[in-house]
């Protein structure tokens, strides 16, 4: 994270969440870093059933919603690069119904990573004109939509 960013304070419920237990601080690639940080936790979901999963990830995504836009606000910055809880549920998005096993947990993180830096169409449109918590969400919810489309057309033909 660049020392011209405002920092966020760990011990405040919203920064700690919206910074992904404070993966979203690494000075490079907090994207990155925040989804490695959701890791472990889609380790522990994965065998949930596919609709218990499924509801988890969209509560995770409508609270994700204002834990963003909260810390957003208090620092003064629309989507700070620290803020990775986007990143958190994206992931976990893409991994709806993967086969266990780790070659399927890379795959999605890769997945899920090119498509939230790429950003195709219309995930630049929801990143630039989408504003507040929803707006941060949203791209990175839009990413995790196309990385699932590309992991399940994997599953189906590899």
């Amino acid at each position: 994270m660049s020392q011209s960013q405002p920092r966020p304070q760990l011990s405040n419920p919203w920064h700690l969440l919206a910074f992904g237990f404070g993966s979203g601080l690494a000075p490079k690639a907090p994207g990155t870093f925040g989804t490695l940080a959701a890791i472990p936790l889609f380790l522990l979901l994965q065998n949930l059933s596919l609709p218990i999963y499924l509801l988890v990830v969209v509560a995770a995504s409508i609270v994700g919603i204002a834990i963003c836009d909260r810390a957003s606000r208090d620092l003064g910055v629309h989507d700070h690069p620290g803020i990775v809880w986007d990143e958190f549920c994206g992931y976990w998005l893409t991994m709806f119904a993967a086969p266990a096993g780790w070659m399927w947990v890379v795959i999605g993180f890769v997945l899920f990573r090119i498509f939230d830096i790429w950003k195709p169409w219309p995930i630049s449109v929801a990143d630039k004109k989408v504003h507040g918590g929803f707006g941060i969400m949203l791209d990175d919810l839009i990413a995790g939509i196309y990385a699932l489309i590309c992991m399940q057309l994997l599953v189906r033909f590899i």
